[in-house]
């Protein structure tokens, strides 16, 4: 399987997530942000980091890079589309995504590890997974508080578009469990069509014992399991 990892200026998140590609068998490669086309790819990937700076809005700029034309045209004709911390607030900004980014309620950068609800199993990034068992990987973000206007939240809880939701070692979500104040602890979601999925927290950084948690190797492990399937 033939993924692109998307690098813009400040990513700093984008060879992490090319390792995490070749440990599941993919063959990834770097597209930088000025680059077109996105044929003959089977996935693609935008890292966390700290694109333009976080000038105006996390995600803002980076979201008129020349590339995004192509990965929303991408997306929109199906193709899978994974963002991570600052991939997921880009997606966001380009609208491939419903509702944004914005400051941490505490106002201050949290970096540290975090427990993961998986809401469904039945996605082409979670069926690796079962349906509520709970993850450990790690967050860092200061902009990670999920927020959308009522309506928007509606449709995505009644649609099932969220995937991962910030819990506690009981599975719950509580108030202290959410380190960011995002909306319902929304951690992850999906699009409508399921082929697009946005997370704050950090799966490849969660793929070796030696990291602390390979609880994020179920993402990659399903999107190739995904694309096989589909590829035969």
């Amino acid at each position: 399987m033939k993924v692109a990892v998307v690098t813009f200026p400040g990513s700093n998140c984008d060879y992490d997530l090319y390792k995490a590609a070749q440990q599941v068998g993919a063959e990834p490669t770097f597209i930088w942000h000025r680059e077109r086309g996105l044929d003959g790819y089977d996935a693609v990937l935008l890292p966390g980091g700290f694109s333009y700076g976080d000038y105006l809005r996390a995600g803002a700029i980076a979201r008129m890079s020349p590339v995004m034309e192509d990965v929303i045209a991408y997306a929109t004709k199906g193709g899978p589309v994974l963002g991570i911390c600052n991939g997921f607030q880009i997606l966001c900004e380009a609208g491939l995504l419903p509702g944004a980014l914005v400051r941490n309620s505490g106002l201050k950068f949290a970096s540290k590890d975090v427990l993961l609800r998986v809401e469904r199993n039945n996605t082409i990034f979670t069926s690796s997974y079962t349906a509520g068992q709970v993850l450990r990987i790690p967050i860092a973000h200061g902009e990670g508080n999920y927020e959308a206007d009522r309506e928007t939240l509606e449709r995505i809880e009644e649609g099932g578009q969220v995937v991962f939701r910030y819990v506690d070692s009981a599975g719950d979500t509580t108030d202290d469990a959410n380190p960011n104040g995002s909306w319902h602890g929304i951690a992850g979601l999906v699009n409508e069509g399921g082929n697009v999925l946005g997370m704050m927290p950090h799966p490849e950084r969660a793929m070796e014992d030696l990291l602390g948690s390979t609880d994020g190797i179920g993402v990659f492990t399903s999107l190739i399991a995904s694309l096989s399937a589909l590829a035969s």
